[in-house]
């Protein structure tokens, strides 16, 4: 059930990213200001929301490893966290295409939405760091579960911040004055969004399916060889994890 899971899931995604991809370049019309370099919208600003609505689900993901103890929990965290770094970065670089093509410049420090999404991929950044220098499978889990928690309660604050914030240089897609993008820009926003949640999520149960896949191998070699015979293949001779271990790199 699971490997069709995966095939299900990855069939839904292909067909997601390829409508979208054919929305963007054949249906959505151009920006009247911008021309055509207006459509990285539909890949930027989804990636953007899916990654900080990722953050957020790491921290529910770590809340519920405190409450259990489960390390099952504390791997989803992990793997939502490290999916969503390399989001954030794809939003980086995308939102400075994006800036040099529209305002002349990569970057635009006094934008508060550009700032705010830097400062929370730095954050971010400190997780692995802060994860793998603590040795103890028990404390890790529990260090890194209170970080991926205070960041992730983080998130939301900074982005209510931005939305009071003053400057409006950086486009707000929802509730504007204007009354927010034509109807045809939104349709294909929105399955934007559902092709970027979709291609996130199958990442994570990829990443998932393979630590599990690599956990069960290092178990079952470990029982017909020893666990000396099994210790070089980590980073360690202490476990990196199974159910009851850490998340490997």
């Amino acid at each position: 059930m699971h490997g069709k899971g995966l095939r299900a899931l990855t069939l839904a995604t292909l067909v997601a990213l390829s409508a979208t991809f054919a929305l963007v370049v054949f249906w959505a019309p151009n920006d009247a200001d911008q021309g055509f370099i207006q459509k990285i919208f539909y890949l930027h600003v989804p990636v953007a929301i899916i990654t900080l609505i990722a953050y957020v689900v790491a921290g529910i993901f770590a809340w519920r490893q405190l409450k259990t103890g489960s390390r099952e929990w504390d791997l989803r965290s992990y793997v939502v966290i490290h999916i969503a770094l390399i989001f954030n970065i794809v939003g980086l670089l995308t939102g400075a295409i994006w800036a040099k093509a529209s305002w002349g410049h990569w970057w635009v420090w006094d934008e508060p939405t550009l700032v705010s999404f830097l400062i929370v991929f730095l954050l971010y950044a400190t997780y692995q760091p802060l994860r793998f220098s603590i040795e103890d499978p028990e404390r890790q889990a529990r260090y890194a579960s209170v970080f991926a928690i205070i960041a992730g309660a983080f998130v939301p604050l900074n982005f209510m911040a931005v939305r009071m914030a003053t400057s409006l240089v950086h486009p707000r897609t929802f509730g504007t004055a204007n009354g927010g993008l034509p109807g045809e820009m939104m349709f294909v926003f929105l399955v934007s969004i559902v092709a970027m949640g979709l291609l996130f999520w199958l990442i994570v149960k990829y990443e998932i399916a393979q630590k599990t896949l690599t956990w069960q191998i290092r178990a079952l070699r470990r029982r017909l060889l020893g666990d000396d015979a099994v210790a070089p293949l980590g980073r360690s001779a202490a476990p990196t994890i199974a159910p009851q271990e850490a998340p490997a790199r």
